[in-house]
């Protein structure tokens, strides 16, 4: 993928690869708090998305605060899950107990038509970035369950929030279709509709961030293999990476777990979890010289090239 201003953008040679491998869902229940940190300490996971409304967002904060080597963002919720705010003050965006939409599309046109809601959005999305820096922990970039960050309402609430409150970094979601294919050619018509719709989303939120100074990887993968990123897929990832910074995404837990019965039962979660622990894609990593970084790192290593 080339960009106009590539963000990392300075590499410290030519071909060097740099890895970003992010936790999706920190905080939705002790077992997946619990393989992020297994995947963090044993295996290749350098950063987490952290929902600060879920039910064991606590449990993962202090994790978070007892492993200051692994990098935690915020996992905004706006979808499949519970608000910050009381229903009192974002009717239009929850139920009476404080639920959003379970239905991503359904959330999405609500979003986009209702005048109220977008209001509400960005009062909610400055709730969920308080939530999170009153914990104390550094923000290391900002994402969406189900990509929600890249809806053109919500964006436009986070990109008049991030100088505020220090957005740096956002993830970007758009991914290789080509590649995925090759990869693995399942679901083919579902990759194809995801591509169409978050290359749209994508191509109309990269001059926005780069003009408010938000840096995002080179590349990225996850998206079209959620719960599905197993071993196998990594084996043949991970010699294909380009130069430059990937992000890779996934979605561990130890199972059984009843939060991710509930939302995602066809995830192979406790199979991406082995898959982020395996000696084999240590080895491959290693081979590869593919350096494991965090979020954090793409904006200090531009702040220091700039001072030069």
């Amino acid at each position: 993928m080339t960009m106009t201003s590539p963000p990392s953008g300075e590499h410290p040679h030519p071909g060097h690869k740099r890895l970003i491998v992010n936790g999706d869902d920190f905080g939705l229940s002790e077992q997946v708090n619990a393989a992020i940190l297994h995947a963090h300490r044993h295996g290749i996971l350098t950063n987490a998305s952290l929902m600060v409304s879920a039910r064991a967002w606590r449990g993962a904060v202090e994790l978070a605060r007892a492993t200051p080597s692994l990098q935690v963002g915020l996992h905004l919720t706006l979808v499949q899950g519970r608000s910050v705010l009381d229903h009192r003050h974002i009717p239009q965006l929850t139920d009476r107990d404080g639920n959003f939409l379970s239905n991503p599309t359904r959330a999405g046109l609500r979003y986009f038509f209702s005048a109220r809601a977008r209001s509400q959005i960005r009062d909610e999305c400055r709730a969920q970035i308080e939530r999170f820096l009153a914990t104390g922990l550094p923000l290391a970039h900002i994402d969406g369950h189900v990509n929600i960050h890249l809806h053109p309402v919500v964006l436009h609430s986070l990109l008049e929030l991030a100088e505020e409150y220090g957005i740096r970094a956002m993830r970007l979601t758009r991914e290789d279709l080509a590649c995925s294919l090759a990869l693995d050619p399942r679901a083919a018509l579902r990759k194809r509709w995801e591509s169409g719709v978050f290359t749209r989303l994508a191509r109309h939120a990269e001059h926005k961030l780069a003009t408010a100074g938000i840096v995002w990887p080179d590349a990225l993968f996850g998206l079209h293999q959620t719960g599905r990123v197993d071993e196998p897929y990594l084996l043949k990832l991970l010699p294909r990476l380009q130069a430059g910074v990937t992000e890779l995404y996934c979605h561990p837990a130890f199972l059984p777990c009843p939060e991710v019965e509930r939302w995602t039962p066809d995830y192979r979660r406790d199979a991406e979890l082995a898959a982020l622990t395996s000696q084999a894609v240590r080895r491959v990593l290693e081979d590869q010289h593919i350096e494991l970084i965090g979020y954090r790192d793409l904006y200090q290593k531009r702040k220091r090239v700039n001072l030069m």
